[in-house]
């Protein structure tokens, strides 16, 4: 017997359905077949959803908002550009889920099959491209989450710490952790994506590691920042809201992300500094400040007198409810510090609060100066002595 060596016929092309081409073929010829009546019916009702779509896109937006809001309800302290509430990437994936199911349904209206499109090539690809989109929300939502669960359970530990020093130092964690997560829940998702897509994972794995030791060799100062930053935070070295001095810049504290910190000029300038190039910080406002004061008076005038009203002038500053707060020690005066061509310069420093020691100096000066012109105290001034020759006789 002869066996049977015939080859399987590939399936038709009618077995695996039209094609897209063909499908759009076909709707359009459908559509331009209409009479006018059928036409303004689908188009009224075509309408008809897109406002639906609309008025329903509008009233979910308001209850995420809202929702969102209650949950984790904006920082005010937080700069501009940070207020942005936790949801936004819930909204704009329900906004784009009902705009996708409206045009569904105008398409339907309109009589085209989308049954027949779902099968064959067309349909695998958009089985793969309906995984990866599914994939990708429920990352988006992943990460909103564990910023929502980052931001509620260090809020409560910042509000709960009795230390003010330590809720700060709890502050400027949070959105180092946050972003450490997002960074984990991103590359897994891109993982599952590529695994959807028909990409091994095992050997890029694998290769990742080899080529995350190669740049490793030459991110060596990103590792640096990112290990500096996190020293910083542990050991309260820094917060947010601190006012420091790195290199010859100075500012407040603004923002200190994986590895960069961001100061904020007294002008408004945003200085950024990456951590391995912050190698010397000058924190101006931690535990406690100085409010120095040089005053220099003229040669001519009372050094003891002068000293005596600093004195004077610094104990009553403390005594007064709006300053005492802010002061946590009498005033300290060293006496006479410099003798200069100009005049004789008085030191003195008054001890307080972190941060205050700004408003105390500009209230000591300003009431140190109506003491010393009631005193006749002169404050110091260059002064130039002109010899002029005697006129010569003849």
């Amino acid at each position: 017997m002869i066996p049977n060596t015939a080859t399987p016929t590939p399936a038709s092309s009618e077995s695996a359905g039209p094609t897209l081409a063909e499908q759009l073929q076909s709707f359009i010829n459908g559509v331009l077949t209409l009479d006018p009546e059928q036409a303004a019916i689908r188009g009224g009702l075509s309408v008809l959803v897109f406002v639906g779509a609309l008025l329903l896109m509008w009233g979910l937006h308001l209850v995420l908002k809202t929702l969102a809001e209650r949950l984790a309800p904006p920082d005010p302290n937080a700069p501009p550009r940070k207020r942005v509430a936790i949801g936004r990437w819930s909204k704009r994936i329900a906004r784009a889920a009902i705009f996708v199911t409206a045009l569904i349904i105008v398409a339907r209206v309109w009589g085209f099959d989308l049954e027949t499109l779902t099968k064959g090539r067309v349909g695998d690809v958009l089985a793969i491209a309906g995984r990866i989109l599914l994939i990708i929300v429920l990352s988006l939502a992943a990460i909103e989450l564990s910023q929502l669960a980052i931001r509620q359970v260090f809020s409560r530990v910042a509000s709960r710490a009795k230390n003010v020093r330590r809720a700060s130092q709890v502050r400027t964690l949070a959105p180092v952790l946050s972003g450490v997560a997002t960074t984990a829940l991103v590359i897994a998702a891109t993982m599952m994506a590529l695994s959807e897509i028909g990409v091994e994972i095992g050997p890029l794995l694998a290769g990742a590691g080899i080529v995350g030791l190669a740049i490793g060799f030459g991110a060596q100062t990103v590792v640096k920042d990112f290990l500096t930053g996190i020293f910083l935070i542990i050991e309260d070295a820094v917060s947010v809201g601190d006012v420091v001095m790195i290199a010859d810049f100075g500012g407040t504290v603004e923002e200190m992300s994986i590895r960069t910190i961001k100061l904020r000029d007294f002008d408004g300038t945003l200085h950024i500094f990456p951590y391995s190039e912050a190698q010397v910080i000058h924190n101006r406002t931690k535990s406690f400040s100085f409010a120095v004061f040089n005053l220099a008076v003229s040669h001519g005038a009372d050094a003891i007198a002068a000293l005596d009203l600093m004195k004077q002038t610094g104990d009553d500053l403390k005594a007064e409810d709006s300053f005492a707060p802010f002061i946590l020690s009498p005033i300290e005066v060293v006496g006479v510090d410099q003798l200069t061509d100009a005049g004789v310069t008085l030191k003195a420093r008054i001890k307080t609060a972190p941060g205050k020691q700004w408003m105390v100096q500009r209230e000591y000066l300003r009431r140190i100066k109506l003491a010393f012109d009631a005193a006749d105290i002169d404050l110091a001034a260059k002064q130039t002595v002109l010899v002029m020759p005697e006129p010569s006789t003849r």
